[in-house]
């Protein structure tokens, strides 16, 4: 029996190091299953239901994951190139993860644990990652526009020529993050804590930063 017959009968919950490359997986029901290391590279995990299952350190290399949910443990896993949109990431475990290129948009990450995760060039547009861990992460060039980072932990996270037009920073934590060539246009920083941080070249046209008198002051 293949791990794809495994996988289909749910005979199996133990695959580690299985090879999935290229299969088509969508709309399975794989909560809990245990596929730390595996081959999931060009695989079609559309809606397939991922919750509480071991993908730690797994390669998914161009994978499908479009509206799965991947409330998971995804220490150190590879997702470069990966389609992640509308999927469910809430409070998932992707320290370490690498998404570099990565498709994210309206991706549900709040409360997410991206700490020294590498997001070069993810698309992020409009995905909600309120509350999220992202010290140390590298958003460097990637679209983070229309998202919702409201008490975020940006601490030392590197967020050069990121775009964050209208996005949402309310209370997030920027300290020590790197934010030359950053675009903030129009965006809301209200009680961002900004102590640190570098932000040479940075737009800040129509951005929101903290209360004045008139409870908004705006630098231009």
């Amino acid at each position: 029996m293949t791990a794809l017959d495994e996988l289909e009968s749910g005979q199996s919950k133990h695959l580690r190091g299985a090879n999935l490359e290229d299969q088509t997986l969508s709309g399975l029901d794989l909560h809990d299953i245990d596929l730390a290391g595996a081959k999931l590279s060009g695989a079609d995990l559309v809606r397939a239901n991922l919750e509480a299952a071991h993908l730690e350190g797994a390669n998914c290399l161009g994978a499908n994951f479009d509206h799965s949910n991947l409330r998971a443990n995804l220490v150190g896993i590879n997702l470069m190139q990966a389609s992640l949109q509308g999927s469910d990431l809430r409070g998932a475990n992707l320290r370490g993860a690498t998404l570099m290129g990565a498709n994210l948009q309206g991706a549900s990450l709040a409360g997410a644990f991206l700490s020294g995760a590498n997001l070069v060039g993810v698309d992020l547009t409009g995905a909600d990652l309120r509350g999220a861990d992202l010290r140390g992460a590298n958003f460097s060039r990637s679209n983070l526009s229309g998202a919702n980072l409201s008490q975020a932990d940006l601490q030392g996270a590197n967020l050069c020529e990121a775009n964050l037009e209208e996005a949402n920073l309310d209370q997030a934590n920027l300290q020590g993050a790197n934010l030359v060539g950053t675009n903030f246009l129009c965006a809301n920083l209200q009680d961002a804590k900004l102590e640190g941080a570098t932000h040479s070249g940075a737009c800040w046209t129509g951005t929101i930063l903290d209360g004045d008198s008139d409870g908004i002051k705006r630098l231009t």
